[in-house]
């Protein structure tokens, strides 16, 4: 039995299900929960979607029913540890749903994990994990059309399509394969408009977080022979322009466009700690640096998240270490 089917057979053997998904979720997390939240909707099942962060601003369009609730101990509690089934989608650690971590270890429903990071924690009842996959829901889509647990329509797509295409950063990262256009492909044929998604998502920002944006575009700092580029965002940044963590969302990228650059990194400063956003290219494992620093995530895109530290010293300090993936 493989991987899909067994998936397949929880889901129509179980009757409630709770459905979660990382930190400060991004299109890929928020729509794949979409998706499956419909599918089994479809499949007269009981289900919630309930993270721990709210829906950023830019991808509320994709949840116009509000089928994501904000976590409340109080009234989600119960719940969840009644489910037969919690669904933990786009990330690999349940540490990663931040206050909903010890309810849901403490319930004793099974736990998927659906998901294409590497190294996750086993903690889980059944693990599809796809590492070779650009996107959570490139893995849904596999599900849904190899079972024909349901029918792709329009509204699954436009999920599907929008969690594929921010996670390949608009189809140029390096998991951008002829299937995944293929796949990109079959989703417009059911009605998605690929320019109405990206006009959403990408270009309807706050005048102050383009300010933002801006002042951190202007601070770019190089280092190891102009190899690296960082950038730092503190607290008084935020305030300054009245923005919020899930703002700088995608600000690493703008360090990757410097010349000769193939390590980017962000500094953010939290209210309590301090998260690094880390990118690559080619072969630098940067999945490797952030997991020195506590963090993970893909070879080429990674995170971490410190507490305590001073990030005057921790931007020396993960500079350094830099530079045994960077080389000479």
């Amino acid at each position: 039995m493989n991987y899909y089917t067994e998936l397949k057979n929880i889901l129509d053997s179980h009757e409630s299900f709770t459905i979660t998904s990382h930190v400060n979720p991004d299109a890929d997390a928020i729509c794949s929960e979409i998706a499956c939240f419909l599918l089994l909707e479809r499949m007269n099942k009981k289900v919630k979607i309930i993270n721990h962060s709210p829906t950023p601003d830019n991808l509320k369009f994709l949840d116009q029913n509000d089928y994501v609730e904000l976590y409340e101990p109080g009234k989600h509690d119960d719940y969840i540890m009644n489910s037969e089934v919690i669904l933990f989608l786009d990330l690999n650690g349940i540490g990663r749903t931040k206050s909903m971590e010890n309810i849901l270890r403490k319930s004793g429903a099974k736990k998927i994990c659906i998901d294409h990071h590497q190294e996750p924690e086993n903690c889980f009842d059944l693990m599809l994990v796809e590492t070779d996959a650009a996107a959570t829901g490139e893995i849904l889509y596999d599900f849904i059309k190899s079972t024909n647990i349901t029918e792709i329509d329009y509204q699954i797509a436009l999920q599907l399509y929008s969690a594929i295409m921010t996670d390949t950063g608009s189809f140029r990262y390096e998991r951008t394969s002829p299937k995944i256009h293929a796949i990109a492909g079959e989703l417009l044929e059911k009605g998605v408009n690929p320019t109405d998604v990206y006009d959403k998502i990408y270009n309807q920002t706050d005048l102050n977080n383009l300010r933002l944006l801006g002042k951190a575009i202007s601070g770019i700092n190089t280092a190891l022979n102009g190899r690296l580029a960082y950038m730092v965002i503190t607290q008084a940044d935020l305030r300054q322009y009245g923005a919020k963590e899930s703002d700088v969302d995608g600000f690493v990228t703008h360090c990757m466009a410097v010349k000769n650059v193939v390590v980017g990194l962000l500094f953010l400063e939290l209210e309590d700690g301090i998260k690094i956003s880390f990118r690559s290219k080619g072969n630098i494992k940067v999945n490797k640096l952030a997991a020195e620093f506590g963090g993970g995530g893909h070879i080429n895109a990674s995170g971490a998240r410190l507490y305590d530290k001073d990030i005057d010293t921790l931007v020396y300090n993960v500079i350094r270490q830099a530079q045994k993936y960077i080389g000479d």
